[in-house]
């Protein structure tokens, strides 16, 4: 499995780490953290040493209730780090997480090569037209309703049956405008209760059928704190448990807030195989 990111061939056979860059002041765990240019250029360096392959930026939170942010807002936190980082790091291949089109547009206008959409282009129609007119590797996650509706949204009578469902359609959708490098993401956490992210996780390997990459992305999430009795900031061995579990189960790659622990993980479980 290869996908082709500002002309150069990415080989998903070995796993690969997506470092998580948020530049928004609310999201669950790191909001805040970086607001700074060159606190987010010392981060993002630090992420590249440790061994991460792509760089998720996000300029708005998707955390449950996340509060509305505006596409202008979104732009105006985003471009100028793209721009930044592009220019201190020019071989960095980064993604931008953001469902609407007019932002993913000016993000790969300014060196951006994968987009992460969390709505699977549900909630923006001219999504899967201008990635595909922009011909970037594009990220799917299975999500309902939007990130201040999806946790309202969380029944099933068979959640992966449905889930595949799902991603077929969009899948279908996608090619239907050209999208060729496409990666699926299950949306921990996203219109889904706890149980129902174990269950996804439990059967997760189903999702092979769908032939196309997979994408994890369970750092440092409730379903590990809720379990654990504990909080995000003391999740991390949690989260090394899970992307093993994954990695098992034909994750090929791992969406972290700790590059170092995840790139250990892919090493651990590539050496058992």
């Amino acid at each position: 499995m290869t996908i082709n990111c500002n002309s150069r061939l990415i080989d998903l056979t070995l796993p690969k780490v997506m470092g998580i860059l948020n530049v928004t002041p609310n999201s669950f765990y790191d909001g805040g953290k970086h607001k700074e240019i060159n606190s987010i250029i010392q981060q993002v360096e630090k992420m590249l040493t440790e061994g991460a392959d792509f760089i998720d930026i996000g300029a708005y939170s998707s955390k449950p209730s996340a509060e509305f942010v505006s596409e202008e807002e979104e732009i105006k936190r985003l471009i100028p780090i793209v721009k930044q980082l592009v220019a201190t790091f020019p071989m960095i291949n980064l993604s931008v997480d953001t469902f609407r089109a007019n932002v993913a547009k000016e993000a790969v206008e300014h060196g951006v090569a994968i987009v992460n959409d969390i709505s699977a282009g549900l909630l923006d129609e001219k999504m899967l037209e201008t990635v595909a007119d922009l011909k970037v590797p594009y990220i799917m996650m299975h999500m309902k309703g939007n990130p201040q509706t999806m946790q309202s949204l969380s029944q099933y009578d068979d959640i992966v049956k449905e889930m595949i469902f799902y991603f077929s359609e969009r899948i279908n959708k996608a090619r239907s405008f050209g999208i060729s490098d496409i990666i699926i993401d299950p949306g921990f956490g996203f219109a889904k209760t706890l149980d129902q992210n174990y269950k996804v996780l439990q059967k997760m390997e189903l999702f092979s059928m769908l032939e196309l990459p997979l994408l994890v992305g369970v750092s440092r999430k409730s379903m590990i704190y809720k379990v654990l009795d504990t909080h995000p900031e003391e999740a991390l061995n949690g989260t090394s448990v899970l992307n093993t579990i994954a990695l098992q189960k034909g994750a090929k790659i791992l969406r972290v807030h700790d590059v170092k622990e995840a790139v250990e993980c892919i090493k651990l479980v590539s050496k058992l195989k």
